[in-house]
């Protein structure tokens, strides 16, 4: 039977094989794009709906306590989620959201339901796959994944860890052209008969959790589908053009700040690429764009995908191991501890600057994430608790934590990771190093500070 929606086969796989016998719906579990449009999955659960004349039901499982995530992620992320249940029952499409363990929701949904299939997104993360594995443990339905993250499928463009974005920036050249399309629209699914009528009380959930209540909402960027759009539509046609000379400066405005929409799948990475692939005029910014958005993505993807420990020092390759082992017992002039970092109570005044930045708006520029981490190295007793207090830190306060992005980030300025080896010096080994005189050549640290204190 042909497709409504057509889907290149790469972008997804199946699984598991169950018996695809059962009289019950499609189920598309939702969780790394939690959004209704732009969504491969989505579109691959119609797709399978329609071909089998079943009922769809887009089911998100909610974990209260996900990696130490706080109210301000909670919040930013059911924003999100209030909008696209409202996107999908305009299409007809019900959204039910379970509460509790997510492999054991999904699995006593399925049974109650019958469900031949089960759709869910790709997601290099341990926790994710940890639930995939043993969800598939507990069901006879057949267990689907499909990459709506990445441009091109991170599982297709390499069977192994890449070591940096040199090595895997050809291999996603070379099926750009075959990935980088637009993507269609989802029509109202007219085979429904599921009876599902569940309205999800967005305030209620967010109450309920117990989570760290500390962390503020923040107020400067508004969660959602659509202001994801609108943020996309504001960077390419006002502040695309002066994004390669722009964006390393903290005290500009030069970055995208579409991060956190990505993080939360409220955004397509796709739909971005394409916009600006397609309306941007070529430029030096446009390819800056490009590589951030496409190579240095799908890299930390592959980092998280194929090295189980990315968060860990044992994730390090060998050489950065060495080096950083070499230096361990080397004098530190400073030495703080986690809660000394998290309050921003270092003798530099730019480093707590970056520290109070994230803390009040819940996304640190660019830039500064590198310094930020990298003085950490410098500061704590051991690379190991340096890498904890920053991978900690992140997950707390940014609004893209707990993303392969950010253990990427910190596992490079930490740990080398898609790096070389540089000159050797205390402490850092042959680690990459950044100093402060450094930041006072490319960009006004006083400034930054005063916007921060």
């Amino acid at each position: 039977m042909s497709e409504k929606y057509t889907i290149n086969p790469a972008r997804y796989r199946l699984l598991q094989d169950g018996s695809g016998s059962a009289a019950g719906p499609v189920i598309y579990w939702m969780s790394r794009e939690q959004r209704a449009e732009d969504n491969w999955g989505l579109l691959f659960s119609l797709n399978l709906a329609l071909q089998n004349q079943k009922p769809l039901i887009a089911v998100f499982t909610l974990a209260g306590d996900f990696l130490g995530a706080t109210l301000r992620q909670y919040d930013f992320m059911f924003g999100g989620l209030a909008e696209t249940e409202k996107n999908l029952e305009a299409l007809n499409i019900p959204f039910v959201v379970l509460k509790g363990n997510p492999p054991q929701e999904m699995a006593e949904f399925v049974r109650e339901t019958g469900a031949a299939d089960v759709v869910s997104d790709f997601d290099p993360l341990k926790i994710k796959r940890v639930w995939k594995r043993d969800f598939a443990r507990d069901t006879k339905a057949r267990f689907w994944e499909v990459d709506s993250h990445n441009v091109v499928p991170a599982l297709h463009v390499t069977d192994k860890e890449e070591f940096g974005a040199y090595t895997i920036r050809p291999k996603i050249t070379r099926k750009l052209g075959e990935f980088l399309t637009d993507i269609p629209a989802p029509e109202p699914y007219a085979l429904n008969n599921h009876g599902i009528k569940q309205a999800n009380n967005y305030t209620e959930i967010l109450a309920s959790l117990n989570t760290d209540k500390e962390v503020k909402p923040v107020k400067w960027l508004k969660p959602g589908s659509a202001e994801g759009k609108n943020n996309l539509e504001l960077f390419i046609s006002k502040k695309l053009r002066g994004y390669s000379e722009e964006r390393n400066d903290p005290t500009l405005k030069g970055q995208s700040d579409l991060s956190p929409y990505f993080h939360f799948g409220q955004l397509s990475p796709q739909r971005a690429a394409w916009e600006a692939f397609t309306r941007a005029p070529e430029s030096e910014s446009k390819q800056a764009f490009l590589e951030e958005l496409i190579v240095r993505r799908e890299l930390a993807d592959n980092y998280c995908y194929f090295n189980k420990k990315y968060d860990l020092f044992d994730g390090f390759k060998d050489w950065a191991k060495k080096t950083l082992n070499d230096h361990r017992d080397d004098k530190r002039d400073y030495i703080y501890n986690e809660a000394q970092f998290e309050k921003g109570e270092t003798h530099e005044d730019l480093w707590n600057a970056a520290q109070k930045e994230m803390i009040k708006k819940g996304k640190m520029h660019g830039f500064m994430r590198m310094y930020w981490a990298k003085k950490i190295l410098e500061w704590s007793e051991s690379p190991e608790e340096a890498l904890r207090i920053a991978v900690y830190l992140n997950d707390k306060y940014e609004l893209d934590g707990r993303d392969p992005n950010g253990y990427t980030g910190v596992a490079w300025s930490i740990g080398g990771i898609h790096d070389r080896a540089w000159t050797e010096r205390p402490v850092y080994g042959k680690i990459r190093y950044m100093n402060y005189n450094g930041c006072k050549r490319k960009f006004d640290t006083s400034l930054y500070i005063a916007m921060n204190s």
